[in-house]
C-alpha cells in the first residue's frame, strides 16, 4: 500500500488520485501544456512528457502565452535558423514543465517527477545525433528525462545515453520485442558506469508501450489485408503486449520502469492499475477517466482472455511479430508498421511546428496584421 500524504490541493477522491496513491502505479501528464500540467498534478500525477504533436498542440492552444518567448527568441538570435529557434522554444517549453515538476522531484529524491523531453524526430537513423541531443537536454533541468525512438540507431543510442548518465524514455515503441531491446541496452548502458565506479542511482530509465498506436495499427492492418476480427479485440492488442513485456521485465529484473501512452479507451488505465508502471495519459483522457465509474482495483495481473489473444496471435501477422520476444530483429523495428507511422506523424508535426516558427520570423504580407 502506498502511504504518501497529499496536500490540502489536491483532490484526494478523483479516480486518477486514487489510482497512484493506493497502488505502485504512477500517472504523468502527456503534455507540458501549464494548465493541463497543473491540473494532472493536483489529480497524482508525478511526470509529464512532449513530443513534436504534443509540442505543436500546446503552441496552437497557448500561442498567446508563448508569443512574446518565441518572438524574443526572434530577435535575440537574428543569425538563427528556424530549426535552432524551434528548438529553443521546445526547450523554453521543457524547462517550465520542469520546474514545475521539481517540487514532486526533490519530495521524491528524483525517483519521480521528471519532464521527458524528446529528440528530434529527424535524427531517427543518427546514433550519435541523438545521444548529443539527449546530453544536451540532460543538462537544462536536474529533472528531465530524455525520449529516445526505438529504432535500430535508437536501441544504440539508448545504451550509450545511460552510460553517460542520462535518464532515457524509450519512445516510438509499441511491442514486446522492441521493449526488451531497451531494457537490455539499458542495463548494458549501467554496467559499463557500475564497471567504471560511475554512480547510478540517479538514473531512473523507462520504456513507452504506445499502447494504442498498436491498437490503431491492428485496425489499418486487417483492414488492409483483408481480416474480419471480433468486434472490440483489437483493442486489447496493445494491452496484451504490455502485460507480456510487464511480465518479462519482473522475472527478468530489469532496472527500466514501463510506460504506456497513447490512450485510446480506458483499458489503457483501468488494465495497468496495480502494476509498478507509469501511464502516461493526455488531458483530456485524464478528465473523461475522472468523470468515470470506473472501479479503481488492481487488474494488471489479470491476462487478457486467451480466446482474444488467440483470435489476434492466429489472425494478424504483425500482432505476432508485436507479442512474441523474438518476433522482430532490431533492424526490423524501424519498418514495423505502427513505427514507420508514428516517425511519420511526429516528423510532419514538427516540420508544421516549424512553420508556426516561420511565420514568426517572416511573417506574410499577404494577411492582414
Amino acid at each position: 500500500m502506498n502511504t504518501r500524504t497529499a496536500p490540502q490541493e489536491y483532490d484526494t477522491q478523483s479516480p486518477l488520485y486514487r489510482t497512484t496513491h493506493s497502488t505502485p502505479t504512477d500517472y504523468w501528464n502527456d503534455s507540458c501544456g501549464s494548465d493541463e500540467l497543473a491540473y494532472a498534478v493536483r489529480n497524482g500525477a508525478v511526470g509529464a512528457t512532449t513530443n513534436p504533436s504534443i509540442v505543436l498542440n500546446v503552441l496552437k492552444k497557448e500561442y498567446a502565452a508563448w508569443k512574446d518567448t518565441l518572438c524574443g527568441i526572434i530577435e535575440s538570435n537574428p543569425t538563427w535558423s528556424e530549426d535552432k529557434i524551434a528548438w529553443r522554444l521546445i526547450e523554453e517549453m521543457g524547462i517550465k514543465g520542469a520546474a514545475m515538476l521539481l517540487p514532486v522531484f526533490e519530495r521524491e529524491n528524483g525517483r519521480k517527477g521528471r519532464l521527458s523531453m524528446q529528440t528530434s524526430p529527424t535524427y531517427y537513423r543518427d546514433a550519435r545525433a541523438l545521444v548529443e541531443q539527449a546530453v544536451h537536454f540532460d543538462s537544462l533541468a536536474p529533472n528531465i528525462q530524455v525520449k529516445i525512438p526505438v529504432t535500430a540507431a535508437g536501441v544504440v543510442a539508448l545504451e550509450e545515453a545511460t552510460y553517460q548518465g542520462v535518464t532515457i524514455n524509450a519512445t516510438v515503441s509499441f511491442t514486446v520485442p522492441q521493449a526488451i531491446a531497451v531494457a537490455e541496452a539499458v542495463e548494458r548502458g549501467l554496467k559499463r558506469r557500475e564497471q567504471e565506479g560511475k554512480a547510478v542511482d540517479h538514473i531512473h530509465p523507462a520504456c513507452t508501450i504506445m499502447v494504442g498506436r498498436l491498437d490503431d495499427w491492428m485496425k489499418v492492418a486487417t483492414a488492409r489485408d483483408g481480416t474480419l476480427l471480433t468486434p472490440g479485440y483489437a483493442d486489447w492488442a496493445g494491452v496484451a503486449a504490455f502485460k507480456k513485456a510487464y511480465t518479462l521485465y519482473k522475472e527478468r529484473d530489469y532496472r527500466t520502469r514501463l510506460l504506456s501512452a497513447a490512450y485510446r479507451n480506458h483499458l489503457h488505465w483501468s488494465q495497468f492499475i496495480g502494476g509498478d508502471v507509469i501511464l502516461t495519459i493526455p488531458y483530456d483522457w485524464q478528465v473523461l477517466f475522472n468523470k468515470s465509474k470506473v472501479e479503481v482495483k488492481e487488474r494488471m495481473h489479470l491476462p487478457v482472455a486467451p480466446e482474444i489473444v488467440d483470435e489476434l496471435y492466429s489472425m494478424v501477422p504483425d500482432f505476432r511479430r508485436a507479442y512474441d520476444e523474438n518476433g522482430m530483429s532490431v533492424a526490423e523495428f524501424g519498418t514495423f508498421g505502427a513505427t514507420a507511422r508514428t516517425l511519420r506523424v511526429f516528423c510532419e508535426h514538427y516540420h508544421e511546428l516549424l512553420g508556426i516558427v516561420r511565420d514568426a520570423m517572416i511573417p506574410n504580407p499577404d494577411k492582414k496584421k
